[in-house]
């Protein structure tokens, strides 16, 4: 099987960023974002959806994490997007109902080419780290929307920050492992449309 993988750069005057997707993977990544508590995320992702990932950004963190966090998304989701290719033989949809501790997150994912978030996780403090919490949605979001694809998440328990944050990720590695497994029996793509 020829393995599925994207190789990305976007430049701007607030990023710079190059990331390499791996869908086939084994769970390596190599991640320099310069914020510690994002890089532990996307270790998580990388790990439990066994893709190969590399992801270098240097970015204004002068200012803040928004740039950093929000165009690495995009990148994600554009690359996410480019190594599924024509979707034929996938199985579209993927869903992860993830325990971590106290903590029960749902993600849902279809790979419809119809961008759509909904966001359901409640933090009660401002930061992990140095991460501004609000920019988990924000990742999302970015990745949802540059990937097209249709992306659930909803806390079902929980209380720690960090446990929330870190099951939204790893739920959304489960839940798009799931999605971009092929499946010998789906000839075409998996739409009554004839096309995702």
């Amino acid at each position: 099987m020829t393995q599925r993988s994207a190789e990305l750069t976007r430049t701007t005057k607030e990023t710079q960023i190059h990331l390499k997707l791996n869908l086939d993977g084994t769970g390596k990544s190599d991640i320099q974002t310069g914020i510690g508590f994002f890089d532990h995320m996307l270790d998580g992702f990388t790990r439990h959806g066994l893709f190969d990932l590399t992801v270098h950004v240097t970015g204004d963190l002068e200012v803040d994490t928004h740039h950093t966090i929000e165009d690495t998304g995009i990148v994600l989701g554009e690359a996410i997007r480019a190594a599924v290719g024509d979707k034929i033989g996938i199985c579209r949809y993927g869903n992860c109902i993830l325990p971590m501790d106290e903590t029960l997150v749902l993600c849902a994912v279809d790979l419809s080419g119809r961008p759509y978030l909904n966001y359901d996780l409640s933090f009660t403090r401002e930061r992990c780290g140095t991460m501004e919490l609000e920019m988990v949605r924000e990742f999302f979001y970015a990745v949802s929307y540059s990937a097209r694809m249709n992306l659930h998440l909803k806390q079902l328990d929980g209380i720690n920050n960090h446990h929330i944050a870190e099951a939204a990720f790893k739920a959304f590695s489960k839940a798009l492992d799931m999605a971009v497994k092929q499946d010998e029996r789906i000839v075409d793509v998996l739409s009554t449309k004839g096309s995702l």
